[in-house]
């Protein structure tokens, strides 16, 4: 019988070379706090009116407590249902705590099973919606269910009307880095954050300006009147466009992949200096067959087609009509964004008569026209301005944008390359990464992702990275001891990512090692408490050992951590069956 639960258990392994490299990641270091940062309520003793005003836009409120006048503020009180999975959900208030719970009924109405979390911060400032984050010890994660203002309900968060992960759904850092001031986020940790979580919970003042204790300290001495540039600070509107993009880009381009360069992690930009010095990120060419699709947070790359931005030398910048300090009212915002236009713009222009414009859905509004808005297919009930400028609706794409790639890098776009080195190639390091997350979605990468890998086995061979990825091309082609050296290697040379030890624990099993296979999968379950995969994978493992004890009692783990998982919860039952005296 427990020959039957392994078989009933197992699921397909992971099987491309590029798994290794994506964000399954486990806990490693985290550099400490920056010192230099002071928190955006120090800039507003002197800023106050711009601190004013900056608090109420989007980006001021972009991640927040839970307080009693957010309870105040929105709807609190939900019930819900969803039938693809037959659980149900409900969010409440008690005691002025906000309160999510997940759970099952059997035919006759009575509960299954019921998780209930506590919201402990709101995500997102509610223009489109917001979501909530609960915490399990060290760990964080979102909650399935988050309210879409558009629609005026609480519904499925984001991604979960595909697949439920209940409370499970690690907050990961390269998405708290952009939703947030400065988070602690773990590099590795799947969720793992350090303590406190937050050092500043919305996006604020230095993350766009860059860390402000030499600024405050120039202030305080009086060095910033004595400079007709003040250095102590980064403004923006200062520096190049390509700079000054390169802070917007850092969260409203995402292209095809982006790629941390080697020792670095989010937090390490900073404003005034090259993304590309922290951050790659790539883009598959597009063809003229199958021209660009995509907008959501290609804000940068839209823009760079359209006429406005290469009439304008390349110069138009995002804060050329962004001033990120002011969100204009909806009813304000046409003539808002109008007078931007205009500053390169005259009213002839636009060659539709007056009394047409004037008729529009919005009034002699330029955007509504020229930027159109989508539904946003990713996100319910939400909306999003594509930023490539059109003349008319039936605008082509311009020939540019079949022509970006470069000699250097001919299969892949540099959309924020170092500026003055837009002909140069980013480190093979990067293109590993790159072309090993491209590879499942876009096979044709795959020669590329060898030819590189076969380069760094030559110069750069001690690297964790090349380690992991050439365990995992072994173990693909049945080089069982080798691949077990190379993924112990990158185990050691660290950071340790789960995707290394669950390959090592299949070669080991391919050469009859399973008491070790068993020993790398807890070690991997430790540093990744809240995987669900890696915890089958070490219970499958368990009971093929015999361990029938310590499967049971991982059993146990999982279905308390994973209670929506009906399958796994059966599987204990008849676990527990089997050990029950006759």
């Amino acid at each position: 019988m427990w020959f039957a639960l392994v078989v009933s258990i197992f699921a397909p392994g992971i099987s491309v070379h590029a798994q290794f490299l994506g964000n399954n990641g486990i806990t490693g270091s985290t550099k400490a706090p920056a010192s230099e940062y002071v928190g955006s309520s120090a800039c507003a003793d002197c800023h106050q009116e711009i601190y004013r005003d900056y608090s109420r836009t989007g980006m001021g409120r972009s991640t927040s407590l839970i307080t009693p006048e957010f309870l105040k503020s929105w709807p609190t009180s939900a019930s819900l249902s969803d039938k693809n999975t037959g659980l149900h959900f409900d969010v409440y208030v008690r005691d002025a705590h906000m309160f999510q719970s997940e759970y099952q009924l059997d035919p006759n109405g009575k509960e299954i099973f019921r998780d209930t979390r506590e919201l402990q911060w709101i995500i997102g400032a509610g223009q489109n919606g917001f979501g909530g984050l609960v915490r399990d010890g060290e760990y964080l994660f979102q909650a399935p269910l988050s309210f879409y203002s558009k629609a005026g309900r609480w519904e499925l968060s984001p991604g979960y009307e595909l697949a439920n992960a209940g409370f499970t759904r690690p907050i990961l850092p390269g998405c708290i880095s952009c939703h947030s001031g400065r988070p602690n986020a773990l590099p590795e940790g799947n969720g793992h954050f350090a303590t406190p979580f937050f050092s500043e919970l919305a996006i604020g003042c230095e993350n766009c300006h860059g860390p402000g204790l030499a600024h405050m300290l120039a202030h305080q001495i009086g060095l910033e009147n004595e400079q007709v540039h003040d250095s102590s600070i980064v403004n923006p509107a200062s520096l190049t466009p390509a700079l000054a993009n390169n802070i917007c880009m850092s969260c409203h381009q995402t292209g095809d992949v982006r790629v941390l360069k080697p020792g670095k992690d989010y937090k390490d930009f900073r404003p005034g200096t090259p993304l590309d010095d922290t951050l790659t990120i790539l883009m598959v060419p597009p063809k003229r067959e199958s021209p660009p699709q995509q907008d959501l947070l290609e804000h940068y790359y839209s823009m760079t087609l359209s006429k406005c931005f290469r009439g304008s030398g390349e110069k138009l910048s995002c804060i050329s009509c962004h001033d990120p300090h002011v969100e204009p009212r909806p009813e304000e915002a046409a003539a808002y964004f109008k007078k931007k236009c205009l500053a390169c713009h005259t009213e002839k222009s636009c060659t539709l008569p007056l009394q047409i414009r004037e008729h529009q859905r919005q009034s002699d509004d330029c955007a509504d026209c020229h930027m159109q808005k989508r539904d946003v297919r990713e996100i319910s009930h939400s909306s999003i301005t594509n930023h490539r400028i059109l003349a008319r609706p039936d605008e082509p794409f311009p020939d540019i944008a079949f022509q970006q790639s470069t000699p250097a890098l001919p299969d892949l776009i540099h959309l924020n390359p170092r500026p003055g080195k837009t002909d140069a190639a980013p480190p093979a390091l990067v293109l590993l990464q790159a072309y090993g997350e491209l590879v499942e979605k876009y096979p044709q990468y795959l020669d590329r992702y060898y030819a590189v890998l076969d380069q760094l086995a030559s110069s750069d061979a001690n690297n964790p990275l090349v380690q992991g990825a050439l365990g995992n091309r072994d173990l693909q082609a049945g080089k069982y001891e080798t691949a077990i050296e190379h993924l112990r290697r990158a185990i050691n040379q660290g950071p340790p990512k789960t995707i290394l030890y669950t390959e090592l624990a299949d070669a080991l099993v391919r050469v009859d090692r399973a008491v070790e296979a068993v020993e790398v999968l807890q070690q991997a379950s430790d540093r990744d408490p809240f995987n669900a995969e890696l915890r089958k994978r070490l219970i499958v493992q368990l009971i093929q050992v015999k361990n029938f004890t310590n499967a049971k009692k991982e059993m146990e783990i999982y279905v308390q951590r994973f209670p929506a998982d009906s399958f796994m919860r059966r599987m204990l039952l008849r676990a527990q069956a089997i050990e029950q005296p006759q």
